[in-house]
């Protein structure tokens, strides 16, 4: 069956980037998201924070942007704000400057860059209940100086979707992360599929083929087999295809009184 295709440009991290996604999924997987994270807001009458989560270059930061501006092209629905767990890295000194035990090995922690040990988990965790409750300044990273940029923009708005490789692990530090969420969906790709992506995408960022894909063999290749297998189940499941569209492939529940996570201590 021939496919339709919707061309938009966006603005990623600063860099302007030409899109593509099937008409198919946006009528009947995009949109209906964006209505049910409506209603939700509605529902529950104050900010709502949904997780887009996924493995490494599994096209997330790219989809949470045009969902971003499909809510802000509808008037029928509540304009989302997407944004990236990213600016939560530790910031480059520290990890140049320490250590962590991988497989019995000791590894400077920037050698694995982009690893779940990586990250601030307190740090976003207190930014993500401050957008919850009042809204807060949302760190970003910036991939020219490849570093994190504190307090980088002001989120006030009522349905933030948050997306990031980790939002669903299910892992010490990273399950306090998860019940932040008010609603979810995690994105499945294949190994095999994402592989020459992540390879391609350090190249693009000075690496040599061969240090590209030694970085995929030590590092990245990991990051997506444990986001594949530790991640908690999502209210909704989309799987990336080959050609870069997207299907539908499982509800845990349609009533938002069955799926939405129980409220943190502190919660209104």
């Amino acid at each position: 069956m021939e496919k339709f295709w919707v061309n938009c440009n966006l603005n990623i991290n600063g860099l302007e980037l030409d899109a593509k996604f099937s008409r198919d999924a946006v009528d009947n997987i995009f949109k209906p998201f964006l209505r049910r994270l409506t209603e939700l807001q509605g529902m529950m009458d104050r900010k709502i924070v949904a997780y887009l989560a996924a493995s490494p270059a599994a096209g997330k930061t790219t989809l949470a942007q045009f969902l971003e501006k499909l809510s802000r092209e509808d008037s029928m629905l509540t304009k989302i704000r997407a944004l990236g767990m990213d600016g939560f890295h530790y910031d480059s000194a520290y990890l140049k400057a320490n250590k962590i035990q991988r497989d019995g090995v000791e590894i400077l922690m920037n050698d694995i860059k982009g690893a779940p040990e990586t990250f601030d988990v307190d740090a976003m965790q207190l930014k993500l209940r401050e957008v919850r409750q009042e809204g807060t300044n949302w760190n970003t990273y910036d991939r020219l100086i490849h570093d994190v940029v504190h307090d980088a923009i002001s989120v006030e708005d009522n349905i933030v979707l948050v997306e990031g490789n980790y939002l669903l692990l299910d892992e010490p530090r990273w399950t306090n992360i998860r019940v932040l969420a008010d609603y979810t969906v995690f994105v499945k790709a294949a190994p095999e599929l994402l592989k020459e992506r992540l390879i391609s995408r350090k190249q693009r960022s000075g690496l040599t083929r061969e240090e590209a894909e030694n970085f995929y063999v030590n590092s990245d290749s990991k990051n997506v087999i444990r986001v594949l297998e530790n991640s908690a189940r999502a209210n909704e499941t989309w799987e990336l295809q080959a050609d870069g569209d997207y299907l539908k492939i499982d509800d845990e529940e349609e009533n938002f009184d069955a799926v939405v996570f129980e409220p943190y201590e502190g919660d209104a």
